[in-house]
């Protein structure tokens, strides 16, 4: 029986203990005597988040099929048990077996949003590893990130030992076998780390100098160790198929933010929307087949005892196969009380009556995503929404039932205009009159449309890369245009609008576009009490400000300040696929306001492999 890390007295004093004790069903257990390399997967969030996060299981149902390798999770622990850990000493332990992560071989952490950056200086932390990679020792575990952040690990390059770029089904064995090769010939970690530099998609800091010009901007990034490449290639699945995928997800004992079985259905999104980072780097669109997905669907409801499945995909509605996959779901599904979710479907005649049979007769909220409220930036941002279809599909889904209906858009767009703003409400309340002109007895009780703004923020490997933000006092600004324009909206009874906070935006954006330089300003803010800032109760933005003040770090420099086109990013030693040239094209067709088609109707030679068709192909600059 193995020894919780955690003694009772702790348990009953603590916010849901069910958080660290595991033995969860599903969940791996293994003879720590008999395998050769032990990995403790991290998501630096607390556990409801991270347990809904797909990747993670990917990887741990992968790497633990592996007899020499015992994968265990670790997530931050809550601001109570920190407390409690840092008082008695007790360093931080794997859901498992219970032990410390320092007995680990490896930490991976999936670096999934910029605010969770403190969270893992505390996982470092806790867990009694160096926080730099220069000071760790052969004793110490090495410690990779990955996930979407990491396609600029700059920020965070000082704290992280390796960096696995793309997907992680690709090379993480290569990874492993290098490892336990290093182990039985006595290497160094050193010696480690040049294998690994030399294995294609894995970037280890440690081995790059970066100079930078008069004026702040880089001026060089080369490698300065022979094992290192100059260009790091992001790893891609080819045949999604026949790629892992756990049929026996780990299901948790309390309610997580995804409590459900997830079956992703494909990957990459043929849109091109010019502010997604996730449609840039997770191209060429890959789907898996449809009987795949029809034995996963089933496997994974019997071992779970999920009374709900979840489509995953960037664009759910562009998965060829996806009326099949719907019809064998809802016969699956239909005697067992198992309900089917369709997120990120378009609203159009099919996806609503799809929607219709699947969900519960008293029928949840619709949501949308125009993106911004005028025709004018929705072509800026390369939406491929025109008014028509936004307003036919309100009428489609108000004529099928639904009452509730929840926009989303952005505020501080390039190029945005107040009068773009101020189209934001007004398009919800062209909503909201839609419900008004169907016949009473087809209407379902009140109407309620609410609408959303978040602020744009800059990401690497999209065309946007290159806009200038605004200050926080600029971001309220136009939440305040926005709100006072929706007063003046005839049915502004039934509409209501929330809106991002503004000083989250300004620090996201720093470390989306940051530099080596910035990590300073992220571990003194660690050291000035900032975690978990990606909550609202807990983030404390006058400590931030004060770690900018202390490190003489230019906050303005990473937001408000112009990018050259020709300009070296920090990122730009990673070759995501799509290249520098054709972001840069598409960043001057957005300030023309012009349209590119997506990639079935036309291939735009972006430089990954286009989908079109049903077939992939080269697309050549």
């Amino acid at each position: 029986m193995r020894k919780l890390a955690l003694n009772d007295e702790i348990l009953l004093n603590i916010e849901k203990p069910a958080r660290y004790i595991g033995n969860e069903i599903n969940s791996v257990m293994k003879d720590k005597e008999k395998v050769a390399i032990r990995f403790a997967m991290c998501f630096p969030d607390v556990y409801e988040i991270g347990m809904s996060h797909l990747g993670i299981q990917i990887l741990y149902d992968m790497f633990n099929r592996r007899e020499d390798t015992w994968c265990e999770r670790v997530y931050s622990p809550w601001i109570d048990l920190d407390r409690i850990m840092r008082e008695q000493h007790i360093p931080l332990f794997a859901l498992e077996s219970q032990d410390p992560i320092q007995d680990f071989d490896f930490l991976g952490i999936t670096i999934q949003y910029e605010m969770c950056y403190t969270n893992i200086l505390q996982v470092l932390d806790l867990s009694n590893i160096p926080l730099f990679a220069s000071d760790r020792t052969d004793e110490d575990p090495v410690v990779i990130g990955g996930g979407p952040c990491a396609v600029n690990p700059e920020p965070l390059a000082d704290f992280f030992d390796l960096f696995y770029i793309g997907e992680g089904e690709t090379v993480y064995n290569d990874l492993l076998d290098a490892y336990k090769e290093n182990k039985k010939n006595h290497g160094t970690r050193r010696d480690f780390l040049e294998m690994a530099a030399e294995i294609e998609g894995i970037y280890a800091p440690q081995f790059y100098d970066v100079s930078y010009h008069e004026d702040g901007t880089l001026k060089s990034f080369l490698p300065n160790n022979p094992h290192a490449r100059a260009t790091i290639k992001k790893q891609v699945v080819r045949n999604m198929s026949d790629a892992p995928y756990p049929s026996k997800p780990v299901v948790p004992f309390i309610k997580v933010t995804q409590d459900r079985v997830v079956l992703e259905i494909q990957r990459g999104c043929i849109r091109g929307c010019r502010f997604c980072q996730a449609g840039m780097i997770y191209r060429p669109t890959r789907e898996k087949n449809l009987e795949t997905l029809k034995r996963y669907a089933i496997e994974m409801l019997k071992n779970t005892g999920h009374e709900e499945i979840s489509l995953s995909s960037l664009s759910s509605s562009d998965y060829s196969m996806l009326k099949d996959l719907v019809l064998f779901l809802m016969e699956e599904c239909k005697d067992k009380g198992i309900n089917i979710s369709l997120p990120s479907l378009r609203i159009d005649s099919f996806s609503l009556d799809v929607m219709g049979k699947v969900q519960d007769i008293k029928k949840s909220s619709l949501t949308f995503a125009p993106e911004a409220g005028s025709q004018r930036m929705r072509n800026v941002i390369n939406k491929g929404l025109t008014e028509e279809m936004i307003l036919d599909g309100a009428a489609q889904a108000f004529a099928g039932g639904w009452n509730k209906v929840k926009l989303y858009f952005m505020l501080g767009l390039p190029g945005e205009t107040e009068e773009d703003m101020k189209e934001i409400p007004r398009l919800a309340d062209r909503v909201a009159r839609k419900y008004y002109e169907i016949p009473k007895s087809q209407r379902n009780g009140k109407c309620q449309i609410t609408f959303s703004t978040s602020f744009f923020i800059p990401k690497p490997f999209t065309p946007f890369q290159w806009a200038q933000m605004f200050t926080q006092e600029d971001y309220i600004h136009r939440a305040y245009i926005a709100n006072q324009e929706m007063k003046e909206q005839l049915n502004r009874k039934i509409l209501r609008y929330n809106w991002h906070e503004a000083d989250v935006t300004v620090l996201e954006g720093v470390f989306a576009r940051g530099d080596r330089r910035t990590s300073k300003v992220l571990l003194e803010a660690y050291r000035l009490g900032c975690l978990y800032d990606s909550w609202s109760d807990e983030f404390q933005n006058d400590k931030w400000m004060q770690a900018f003040e202390n490190t003489g770090v230019d906050l303005t420099f990473y937001t408000m300040r112009k990018r050259e086109l020709d300009e070296l990013f920090p990122w730009d030693f990673i070759d995501v696929g799509v290249t520098k040239s054709f972001l840069r094209r598409e960043w001057e067709r957005a300030m023309r306001g012009e349209v590119t088609p997506n990639c079935r109707e036309k291939c735009s030679a972006c430089g990954a492999m286009c989908y079109q068709g049903g077939v992939c192909f080269e697309g050549k600059n």
